[in-house]
């Protein structure tokens, strides 16, 4: 009898070679000039890979060289690699969303269903959870995290996975509140920093000074026996070298859908998912333009050596679009 490892699928997804062009994409819209310097108006969007039912939390991996993202409700962390094939790189996870990585390139993960935040994790090495609880009770479903310049871990806790059962299981939260929070992993210490109606997305500047957290309480709506809320917008705070936060303030909301993630570039401009594609905004809280995409996009990264692709998790697909500057 063949031993069960020798019945398990293989990890590869996708073979390696060109992406293609996504058919019929009407190109990029500028509404700023500075945007026109950093990305052509003409620049192919790319598909780089279809297969997800829901992809979720891109981040760049320098270390190895590859996007790692989420298919939330088919339980699985994926790689795409720069040569275009792509692979499972663990399979059955605990409905893991939001992904970021580490300075010394450890991944860390958001996870519905062991309600947690976890560590590390890579083929058949299960990731160890490093944050549970807050103050005793249970935290709700970490969505999206990111790592401060001075290695701290920052999270949102909103109740998506414990009322979506394809997102996660149903269950009561055991905390009154939805936050985000900040954890120390030298201390082990896990602070409450800021609540919100439905904490999603969250990204720092460059230099951690900045902090940007969407609320998508909207998206309550879509959830069955669930009232939708009213927000659909990013806030922005000042964050001070200890990591307080403080000038608490509305940056922007989208007009389609709900900023579910997004991601900041070296400039400091915000690139928001929506209903219908990527919306740029400066930090100045200009719009300077719009990457339409045939998908609702849930969240984006950019990656490779230079930054200068933009990656897209767009519900059954990840797309691309290459900067020029």
């Amino acid at each position: 009898m063949k031993a069960a490892a020798d019945l398990r699928p293989g990890r590869l997804l996708h073979e390696a070679g060109r992406p293609d062009a996504v058919k019929g994409f009407r190109g990029v819209q500028i509404d700023d000039e500075r945007l026109a310097a950093v990305l052509s108006s003409d620049a192919p969007l790319l598909t780089l890979y279809q297969g997800t039912v829901h992809g979720e939390g891109p981040a760049w991996q320098t270390t190895h060289d590859r996007l790692v993202w989420s298919d939330v409700p088919n339980r699985r962390l994926l790689g795409w690699y720069p040569d275009g094939h792509v692979e499972v790189l663990i399979d059955g996870t605990w409905f893991m969303n939001g992904n970021a990585v580490e300075a010394d390139g450890t991944l860390v993960h958001c996870e519905h269903g062991r309600r947690c935040i976890s560590r590390g994790g890579d083929y058949d090495r299960e990731p160890e959870p490093i944050v549970t609880h807050y103050q005793g009770k249970r935290i709700n479903s970490p969505n999206d995290i990111a790592v401060a310049p001075d290695g701290t871990i920052w999270f949102t806790d909103p109740t998506f996975g414990i009322i979506m059962p394809n997102q996660g299981a149903l269950a009561e939260p055991e905390l009154d509140h939805r936050s985000v929070y900040r954890f120390d992993p030298r201390a082990g210490d896990l602070k409450r920093m800021a609540d919100f109606e439905e904490p999603n997305g969250l990204a720092f500047t460059a230099d951690g000074a900045t902090l940007y957290v969407s609320d998508t309480s909207l998206s309550l709506g879509e959830v069955p026996g669930h009232k939708a809320g009213a927000k659909h917008e990013i806030i922005a705070f000042d964050v001070s070298e200890g990591g307080e936060l403080s000038n608490r303030r509305f940056f922007c909301q989208t007009d389609h859908g709900y900023p579910d993630g997004f991601a900041v570039d070296a400039r400091g401009w915000v690139w928001t998912s929506a209903a219908d594609g990527v919306h740029i905004w400066s930090a100045d809280r200009r719009k300077l333009g719009f990457v339409p995409t045939p998908a609702v996009v849930s969240n984006c990264a950019f990656g490779r050596a230079d930054r200068r692709r933009l990656f897209i998790a767009a519900t059954q697909s990840l797309l691309a679009i290459d900067l020029i500057g």
